[in-house]
């Protein structure tokens, strides 16, 4: 008698393959840990075989629970794949298109793009989650997210990953930014500076140590941190630091700051999964972000 699998548990299998914990799954997809737990039982009966099992205190899969959950990674990489292309087959440019992004791109490229949508496409329903660009990266493998903007600067590699789709959106500059009337002309000259940054283990904090290490041969004073680009610009205006930031967080708007161009870039990017790549509602927000990045060009 051929298996009757349920798809949402199937995922739930794959989530605990992933994640390890039952307390880790139930958190990621805001279920109950006793709703993950009953939901997987059921899937073992399902199966007719013995998936989990204990391990001191905690559950692992069993082998057969690991064939499972690699056929489970499968079987749900091609239902998106049918769908995208059902959906393409009817030309019905609609659904939930489920976006992470970084601050400033969530900013600058994400919201216009989303509008332009809403106004073109209202069928389409955007959905924004503003996410570190490894974290934006790990939620689109995943699936959840459907499609992840990511940035690097500079020398450093691109984390390309098979099953998924780059494209560079757009190309800017990273600036020096110093209190207005600073004498720095060069990023070596602010290597006994106090600095402002993102916190430890963000894609700003590693873009700081790296041009500073790379660029100007010193470790920087890293002592303020924060997730908001404003507020690092506002720690520069007030005279309590210098730091980095890109031409899309606008700091030569600022008058009480100076912008240094010290030859560094950054490579904007979107990055979607090969088996949603024919979507027409994914298909129409790509285009949208293309658009919106055009205006900086």
């Amino acid at each position: 008698m051929p298996l009757m699998l349920d798809l949402h548990r199937l995922r739930l299998l794959r989530e605990f393959r992933r994640r390890g914990t039952i307390a880790a799954v139930a958190q990621a997809l805001s279920y109950s840990p006793s709703t993950v737990s009953h939901q997987l039982g059921e899937l073992q009966v399902e199966a007719g075989v013995r998936l989990l099992e204990r391990d001191g205190r905690r559950l692992r899969l069993t082998e057969a629970g690991h064939v499972l959950a690699r056929h489970a990674e499968v079987l749900l990489a091609r239902l998106e794949q049918a769908e995208a292309e059902m959906a393409a087959a009817a030309g019905a440019v609609a659904g939930v298109v489920r976006v992470a992004a970084f601050q400033t791109a969530a900013v600058h490229l994400v919201a216009p793009a989303l509008a332009a949508l809403a106004r073109d496409h209202p069928g389409v329903r955007g959905e924004i989650t503003e996410l570190e660009s490894d974290q934006a990266l790990d939620a689109l493998l995943r699936r959840e997210t459907d499609l992840a903007i990511c940035d690097d600067h500079d020398g450093r590699p691109r984390r390309e990953l098979r099953g998924l789709t780059f494209e560079d959106l757009y190309a800017e500059r990273v600036r020096l930014v110093v209190p207005r009337g600073h004498p720095a002309r060069e990023l070596a000259d602010v290597a006994g500076a106090t600095w402002a940054g993102g916190h430890r283990g963000t894609s700003h904090e590693r873009l700081v140590r790296e041009v500073c290490l790379v660029k100007g041969g010193f470790q920087p004073d890293l002592r303020h941190r924060a997730t908001d680009l404003l507020v690092l610009l506002a720690l520069v205006g007030a005279g309590q630091a210098v730091t980095l930031l890109p031409d899309l967080a606008g700091p030569e708007r600022e008058s009480s700051v100076d912008v240094l161009d010290i030859g560094v870039g950054r490579r904007i990017f979107t990055v979607v999964r090969d088996d949603g790549l024919s979507r027409p509602a994914l298909v129409a927000t790509r285009a949208a972000l293309r658009t919106a990045a055009a205006r900086f060009t």
